[in-house]
């Protein structure tokens, strides 16, 4: 199979969707794989390391033009989306929930469009997420730090404290992994810190994990109201599978916040946990309403993309591979977990969070596929 790896267009987007490594494995396997000239270079790796590892280094155009499956890091923006054909397999993160113009298009474009966020093992682990999810929360955690000093916009509160001078109160909404890796760095920054988890049993394993020193709550408008005067950093890790992140701040609440409070919103690429959140760049991270400075980028790992390029490409090769390997069609049809990544496929939404969010009918993936029987989506 021809495989093509693009270079990232988004803005302030650093990582690639294929280290060489992962190059050299799929060119083993018999596959061709062709890299978009200076796809690399933001993770550093260079042309000529994916030369060294068999890969083809050719113009942009000529990936989207030639390759079978496409690989990316970041959803294709308006002047990729018309490069797509049908039959494409488009392999990367599509956050479509949060973004109805891009799904008509790729709806129109004809390709077959996985999302590394809806691929689910057997036990509803979302492997391809989790580093990602894992990266994005560890840098929250840092971001809140350095926006909390006083030159940077925030109220100017160490997250440690000092002995006579309280350490910052870090709440965190939303126990999964980006809250749990969030609360990890920003206790370990020795800030007082609250998680606040919709799920009994998530807040048990989170108990187990912290004990004493991260408090736990159970998630709803009460315990969100009471708990964000209080709040210098607050951290939106709150997730719907495929679906548009839960508003859990509205603007009415975000002003009970305190003057020069600061909220990562980690959910930004599915709309956002705040009603005041907008996608920013790591160009320009932040801006402020009614006092509180918002940290909404849209892509926070790319902030650290020789880290995040090579946890991104351990998750995903195994995918990569049974797609080259077998086809999209059959390896769609072993693997239940992989299908669940389907999000568009010949011109109908099959993801039904993905349908009801941007208005578009919902197709179950077993009626266009018949191979893929036994197959529940929704």
């Amino acid at each position: 199979m021809k495989i093509g790896v693009v270079r990232e267009s988004k803005r302030d987007e650093y990582r690639v969707a294929l280290t060489a490594a992962g190059a050299r494995e799929l060119v083993a396997r018999g596959h061709e794989v062709l890299v978009a000239t200076g796809a690399g270079v933001g993770s550093a790796i260079s042309d000529d390391d994916y030369r060294q590892a068999g890969a083809a280094v050719v113009d942009g155009d000529k990936v989207w033009g030639n390759a079978e499956l496409v690989l990316k890091v970041k959803e294709p923006l308006d002047r990729e989306w018309e490069k797509l054909s049908p039959g494409q397999v488009l392999f990367t993160f599509l956050h479509l929930a949060a973004a109805p113009e891009l799904t008509r298009a790729l709806v129109a474009s004809g390709a077959t469009c996985i999302a590394y966020e809806t691929v689910e093992t057997p036990d509803h682990h979302r492997p391809l997420l989790a580093p990602m999810s894992a990266v994005a929360g560890r840098l929250a955690a840092q971001v809140g730090a350095f926006y909390l000093m006083k030159p940077c916009g925030g109220r100017g509160c160490l997250m440690g404290g000092v002995p006579g001078a309280r350490p910052a109160n870090v709440l965190v909404l939303g126990g999964g992994i980006v809250g749990y890796q969030a609360a990890l760095i920003a206790r370990g920054l020795q800030a007082s810190v609250t998680i606040l988890e919709r799920s009994p049993s998530r807040l048990h394993e989170l108990e187990a994990e912290f004990g004493p020193a991260v408090r736990l709550a159970l998630s709803n408008p009460e315990t969100i109201a009471e708990a964000l005067p209080q709040a210098d950093l607050v951290i939106g890790a709150a997730l719907i599978p495929g679906a548009r992140a839960p508003r859990l701040i509205t603007r009415a609440l975000l002003a009970r916040m305190q003057p020069g409070a600061v909220i990562v919103d980690v959910a930004i690429d599915q709309g956002g946990c705040c009603e005041t959140s907008r996608p920013t760049t790591h160009s320009a991270p932040t801006y402020v309403v009614d006092g509180v400075l918002h940290y909404c980028v849209a892509n926070m790992p790319g902030a650290v993309p020789i880290t995040a390029t090579a946890a991104l490409t351990n998750a995903t090769l195994p995918y990569i591979t049974a797609l080259a390997d077998q086809g999209a069609t059959c390896a769609i049809a072993a693997d239940p977990g992989l299908a669940r990544g389907v999000n568009v496929i010949s011109g109908r939404v099959t993801c039904q969070p993905v349908a009801d969010a941007v208005g578009l009918p919902y197709t179950p993936l077993d009626q266009i596929l018949p191979p893929v029987s036994n197959l529940h989506f929704g």
